[in-house]
């Protein structure tokens, strides 16, 4: 039996999970409500404040399912009872990030402004200390959602290798390369 698939997913206090007949999920909570289809191989049941995954056949995509399945109604959980945030940082000289409710307007070094509109489950907020890298916090009940947006505005300046500058997620290690000056050095000896 999948070791994931078998755990039961507890419903803390103010969240509820219902089932529908054609087998959809819907989890409610204080931040918001997600669905999840769940394929018909995967069989739900909701009991005593926990939700009980069991799968029809011991086939390998049957197996699969089976902890994707619980993993995706354990994030919901997670997400209407504490959300997820994540951070991103901008690494450049002049680059810059402004938040006008959900409109993103991002300045990262091109000739133009990029403005992102960010759907309405995601909260946006846009921190510029002084002597310090901007801050992006995106704030939601959908992890997948979330995530998604997060890649995309990093998407339009990935860090480089060479210097680090772009858009990074607030922690991550850029691994540096060395310059055209350091080869022609170690060449020259």
């Amino acid at each position: 039996m999948s070791r994931i698939g078998k755990l039961p997913v507890k419903l803390p206090k103010g969240v509820t999970a219902t089932v529908n007949a054609d087998n959809e999920i819907a989890v409610k909570g204080p931040l918001g409500e997600l669905k999840q289809k769940v394929n018909k191989s995967i069989s739900i049941k909701v009991e005593d404040n926990t939700v009980v995954f069991s799968r029809s056949s011991e086939m390998k995509s049957d197996k699969a399912m089976h902890g994707l399945y619980r993993s995706l109604v354990n994030n919901m959980v997670n997400g209407v009872s504490a959300g997820y945030e994540k951070k991103l940082e901008l690494v450049g000289v002049g680059y810059k990030a402004e938040a006008k409710g959900q409109l993103l307007q991002l300045s990262l070094g091109y000739s133009h402004d990029i403005y992102f509109q960010l759907p309405n489950e995601v909260k946006v907020e846009a921190v510029t200390e002084k002597r310090s890298n901007p801050v992006i916090t995106l704030r939601s009940h959908d992890k997948q959602l979330i995530g998604q947006i997060a890649a995309k505005i990093r998407s339009f300046r990935m860090p480089e290798p060479y210097k680090g500058k772009g858009v990074r997620f607030v922690g991550e290690v850029i691994r540096k390369k060395a310059g055209k000056t350091a080869t022609a050095a170690a060449s020259s000896k």
